[in-house]
């Protein structure tokens, strides 16, 4: 007689806990909902993406997958398709530099990069969440007008305060 640990009866999924989807999972199922196919570089670029917390440059996700899993071209083209798809969000820096960030359905998050080191810090919640309201007004409005498919980037750039009380007795040592 052979044992199994595996049956079909219909109660064997009783207590145990439900898979959530991991971001891979669900920016897959975007992909596929797209039309678009699931591919072993869009996956590597996916996984990057989604082990970030910060928005990301074409060039640091290109290295991060590894130039042996894919060229900088495919990078540029997976993100281009996904940004269509509105699978990922574009945020600048101060420099004109693109950063990416995965958009699987969460609030749109709001960056401020400091001037002096390029770090991307995310916005206090009461910060955004009053931004987001103005935002929405701001969109209304503009669909009441007549717009069609409306959206928006906005950055905010500054010297970190930790860096700000240091940048005058810089400036005076230069002179």
């Amino acid at each position: 007689m052979i044992a199994s640990t595996q049956t079909n009866h219909p109660l064997s999924g009783i207590g145990k806990a439900a898979h959530s989807p991991t971001p891979v999972e669900l920016a897959t199922a975007r992909l596929k909902s797209a039309g678009l196919r699931i591919t072993q570089p869009r996956l590597a670029i996916l996984g990057v993406l989604s082990r970030h917390e910060q928005p990301t440059s074409i060039e640091q996700i290109h290295a991060e997958v590894g130039s042996a899993n894919c060229d900088l071209v495919t990078v540029y083209r997976c993100i281009a398709a996904f940004e269509e798809i509105g699978l990922v969000r574009r945020a600048f820096f101060h420099n004109g530099t693109a950063l990416y960030e995965m958009n699987l359905g969460r609030p749109t998050r709001y960056h401020v990069v400091c001037k002096a080191t390029n770090q991307v810090m995310e916005l206090d919640a009461a910060t955004a969440e009053d931004l987001r309201r103005t935002i929405e007004e701001v969109e209304s409005k503009l669909l009441a007008r007549g717009f069609s498919h409306v959206g928006h980037i906005v950055e905010f750039f500054g010297v970190a305060p930790s860096l700000a009380q240091s940048l005058p007795s810089a400036a005076a040592t230069a002179r």
